[in-house]
């Protein structure tokens, strides 16, 4: 045998093992090529947001979704009151990743009050399920509600000062779930349970705040669960306050040993006085009140307070609530900024007690306002007390009226001791003197507070007729 014809069956056998690897390689290919359009998950069904109960102010929208091979079709229907509306009914040329749905009652024809079933099924393009692909279905129960709730003004006021504080008693419906007063773009929450005798009443304080124009009329406003509100305006003469406008001029020792303090930015510190003094009115403050508005917005919903505010004992007022404060600095107006409080003086490091009785709910350095403490009164009434040399409270405590918390200083933005004082209401600086005035709580809180009506409120408060008005005996009639 010759070599030749002894070598023609080994090189068979290396080219069995080529087509065969060639075999192998190319089912590799298509099984890795195939995996994806034989996958095996369904499509996602969401529902946002996650309520049970939708009205015209709370539209839904179903999202459906494929992360796989894409949706091919989508069919979503939604029943109520017997009747079934069509929501959605789309087969896609070609496979989708997401298909977004509004359900908003207002815009669906015929829609009916009361309990409905939300159904969606959604199919996708794999070829698992012997080409059929993989189906969801999904279904959620809710409820339709499209009326608003009632509002029933118990107690109003008729007079309110322009920063200053009124004071409302209402009724809501029991759907009800936030009410109270709406002013521009602020909102002061209601507050069940402080109505003697009188359990399903409300009772507000809201303000007309110095920065909102007289012109702009309050609400009262009621929402439901399926965000359907009723609004109410609310009518009151706004009494104009006088706020002072003052000048004050900027010494290089207050600005080198108060202004430049408050800001941790060494380029700040170095750089131009005017930019220094500006960095720190604007952004400091800023910072400063969003943490007063921060810690005056946690409501304690019980009134932890009685009768009249008391003002620091033996102090005189030097500066006054809203003045609208022009700084100059070598002549020349470089920035403005409202003070926010009452500036109260007596003489050096001086006992300061609280206004009363409440809680301590902030401690600790504020910045312009030096050491500070705030306390909580009770349905969203807070009093703050800025530039302390010392404070002997911490946050927690439950204080009496008048009850000793530090001593007044010249921390902070502070050019000489005194003290500090404000009066917030949900986040909102108000006029601190009417709560000084116990007439004032008299007439205007503890009336709605015992559960007087506006009418039995206006006739007790006219005023009694003198002697000399008092009507006359009837004179005898004459016999015939």
């Amino acid at each position: 045998m010759s070599s030749f014809q002894s070598d023609r069956p080994r090189r068979a056998f290396p080219l069995l093992l080529v087509l065969l690897l060639v075999v192998i390689v190319a089912l590799g290919a298509g099984a890795w090529y195939l995996k994806p359009r034989f996958e095996s998950d369904p499509p996602r069904v969401q529902v946002l947001p996650t309520v049970d109960v939708i009205g015209l102010a709370t539209p839904l929208e179903i999202v459906v979704s494929d992360e796989g091979t894409g949706l091919r079709s989508v069919r979503a229907t939604l029943t109520a009151g017997g009747a079934e509306t069509t929501l959605a009914a789309e087969d896609f040329a070609q496979p989708a990743r997401e298909k977004r749905i509004a359900v908003d009652p207002a815009k669906l024809k015929g829609i009916k009050e009361g309990p409905a079933t939300l159904k969606v099924s959604a199919r996708d393009a794999s070829l698992w399920n012997s080409f059929k692909g993989n189906e969801v279905s999904f279904e959620k129960t809710i409820s339709i509600d499209i009326t608003p709730p009632t509002i029933e003004l118990v107690a109003d006021d008729r007079y309110i000062n322009f920063g200053g504080v009124g004071a409302l008693v209402y009724k809501v419906s029991p759907d009800t779930t936030t009410s109270g007063v709406k002013i521009g773009e602020y909102f002061f929450p209601g507050f069940p349970g402080q109505i003697k005798g009188k359990p399903d009443n409300y009772f507000v304080l809201f303000a007309h705040p110095y920065n909102v124009d007289a012109g702009t009329k309050a609400a009262l406003v009621a929402t439901d669960k399926a965000g359907n509100t009723r609004t109410m305006a609310i009518a009151y003469e706004l009494k104009n306050v006088k706020y002072k406008k003052s000048t004050i001029a900027l010494s290089d020792t207050f600005m080198q040993s108060k202004v430049a303090p408050l800001t941790s930015d060494v380029a700040v510190r170095g750089g131009p006085v005017k930019e220094l003094f500006i960095a720190v009115n604007k952004g400091v403050r800023k910072q400063n009140e969003d943490k007063i508005t921060e810690i005056t917005k946690k409501a304690t919903p019980q009134m932890l307070w009685k009768g009249a505010f008391a003002q620091l004992s033996n102090s005189k007022v030097e500066a006054n609530f809203a003045d609208a404060r022009t700084y100059t600095y070598n002549g020349e107006a470089i920035d403005t900024a409202y003070h926010l409080g009452y500036d109260l003086s007596v003489t050096k490091h001086y006992p300061v007690e609280a206004a009363n009785s409440g809680t301590v709910a902030f401690v600790g350095d504020l910045g312009l306002y030096g050491n500070a403490v705030i306390i909580d009164h009770g349905l969203d009434l807070f009093t703050l007390y800025g530039h302390l040399s010392s404070i002997d409270v911490k946050v927690g405590d439950s204080l009496a009226a008048k009850q000793p918390i530090g001593k007044t200083g010249e921390t902070g933005f502070a050019g000489g001791d005194h003290l500090h004082y404000g009066v917030y209401l949900d986040g909102v600086a108000i006029l601190p003197v009417e709560w000084w005035d116990a007439k004032w709580i008299r007439d205007n809180i503890e009336p709605k507070l015992e559960g007087r009506a506006s009418e039995e409120i206006a006739v007790a408060q006219q005023p009694a007729k003198s002697a000399s008005h008092k009507a006359a005996p009837a004179k005898p009639k004459r016999k015939r």
